[in-house]
């Protein structure tokens, strides 16, 4: 009686690749990300799954009604919605490329994959690169894009919660320079006490410094703070220092995470590009053995 032979029996590496790599998916494509105030206050401190990243982003457009008025996407690229729909997209598509070409041992879809990553880690390092040769442009860019986020603080929530959360948790400073530059903001402009604005000549409540034991924010604590005669003492109620300036501060002391982050994320996507390749050449070698 003949012995039928099958490709499994003989396909331990390919096994054993085949599994790492889908573990290895599975934590990238289903990874938990907390998702802290880019977006309306009820998407607050949800942790989400791989898609639901992307499914976020889309219903923030829905709220804000972004697919019915075309003109919102003139600054879709400073917009945090728009982001985590791009991210999102991005890590289901790899995520699923790597974790269906794996198990069914798709070489099409396993070939995706490695040129995914591929382009994303040459994207990686070429914005690293020009990152270091052109930090002045960029921290220019980065100056209108706090402008306009000034400009438009009242004008989209995702954008508010951006900049509250810059402000007031990472970097604890206010303002591009600092304080005087909300006098951009029609509500925080000087002039606009004349038109019964509350908020005129003050600063959002993001910029005031934390109290011991606080908990309740005083939402009014900015009011007047820029008003000349104002009877406290500015520099105690709220963060003198530019956001600018405190970014380059943050990236000094934080070189060496960042540095390391981007080294262990380059090696991840570079075994994950070895380990595709190798699966795909065991799968030609035992399929040109079972023929």
């Amino acid at each position: 009686m003949p012995v039928r032979k099958y490709r499994r029996d003989t396909s331990e590496v390919s096994c054993c690749l085949k599994y790492v790599i889908f573990g290895f998916n599975v934590m990238f494509w289903v990874s938990r990300s907390i998702i802290r105030n880019t977006a309306t206050p009820e998407q607050n401190n949800k942790t989400l799954l791989g898609l639901g990243i992307m499914a976020v982003g889309v219903w923030a457009w829905t709220e804000k009604d972004t697919f019915n008025n075309l003109s919102r996407l003139t600054n879709v690229a400073l917009d945090p919605a728009f982001i985590l729909i791009l991210i999102g997209t991005m890590t289901f598509i790899i995520g699923f490329t790597g974790c269906v070409g794996a198990l069914r041992e798709n070489t099409c879809l396993l070939a995706a994959y490695a040129i995914f990553l591929a382009l994303l880690l040459l994207s990686e390092m070429t914005a690293g690169i020009l990152g270091f040769i052109f930090k002045d442009w960029i921290k220019s860019q980065a100056t209108g894009g706090f402008q306009a986020f000034i400009i438009h603080y009242r004008e989209d929530p995702d954008q508010q919660n951006l900049i509250d959360w810059i402000q007031e948790d990472w970097l604890q400073c206010c303002g591009i320079e600092g304080p005087k530059d909300w006098d951009r903001n029609n509500y925080f402009n000087c002039s606009s006490s004349e038109i019964g604005s509350r908020e005129a000549c003050g600063v959002p409540f993001s910029c005031c410094k934390r109290k011991p034991n606080e908990i309740i924010k005083n939402k009014q604590c900015g009011y007047d703070v820029r008003k000349p005669g104002y009877n406290f003492d500015v520099a105690k109620v709220i963060n003198e220092k530019g956001c600018i300036e405190s970014a380059e501060e943050w990236m000094e002391r934080n070189l060496l995470v960042i540095a390391s982050g981007a080294v262990c994320t380059a090696f991840a996507q570079i075994l994950g590009i070895c380990f595709a390749q190798n699966l795909r050449a065991d799968i030609f070698a035992q399929k040109a053995k079972w023929h």
